[in-house]
């Protein structure tokens, strides 16, 4: 059973967080933090967003000669290549790796300390059969939400105002 719910973790779902190793499938997100559940480990915890910052891997970006790709491209690639992972601790294999898979990367801006995160993530991808694909979703979601908290801000100001006339 646990290898059924780890199937069906969505892409759009993960997020990489700053100062800790690996990815984070996101349970819930509140105005000082999220809840998150490792891909390491399967462990649920509240992460803190005064001291950590999360980056959706959907969101995430690489440099490249012309214009920035979707992290989703160069996982992409590195699908398609079937080859091999380089070993994550060696800088030279690591570079040598992607100027074979995705010799389009700026590798004068793109650090080899991201680039080994990139192969560790998606190893991690791999072993968890995520479905490397960007998803249209979560936009048509904000916006559904912002729609909706907008509405009561505007209906409670004027009753708030109509208060304090009563006051003064």
């Amino acid at each position: 059973m646990h290898s059924q719910i780890l199937n069906f973790m969505e892409y759009s779902k993960l997020v990489a967080v700053t100062g800790l190793p690996g990815l984070f499938e996101l349970i819930s997100s509140r105005g000082d933090g999220a809840v998150v559940r490792s891909l390491d480990d399967n462990k649920t915890q509240f992460i803190s967003g005064r001291v950590h910052n999360f980056s959706h891997l959907e969101s995430i970006e690489v440099y490249t000669q012309r214009e920035n790709v979707n992290l989703v491209d160069v996982f992409n690639a590195m699908e398609k290549d079937g080859g091999s992972l380089p070993d994550a601790k060696d800088n030279d294999a690591v570079k040598k790796y992607y100027e074979k898979v995705y010799p389009e990367m700026d590798f004068e801006r793109v650090y080899s300390s991201d680039m080994k995160k990139m192969v560790k993530w998606f190893e991690a991808l791999k072993k968890h059969n995520v479905e490397i694909k960007l998803s249209e979703l979560p936009e048509e979601t904000e916006e559904t939400v912002e729609e909706v908290k907008e509405e009561p801000v505007a209906e409670t100001k004027p009753k708030k105002r109509a208060a304090k006339k009563k006051s003064e």
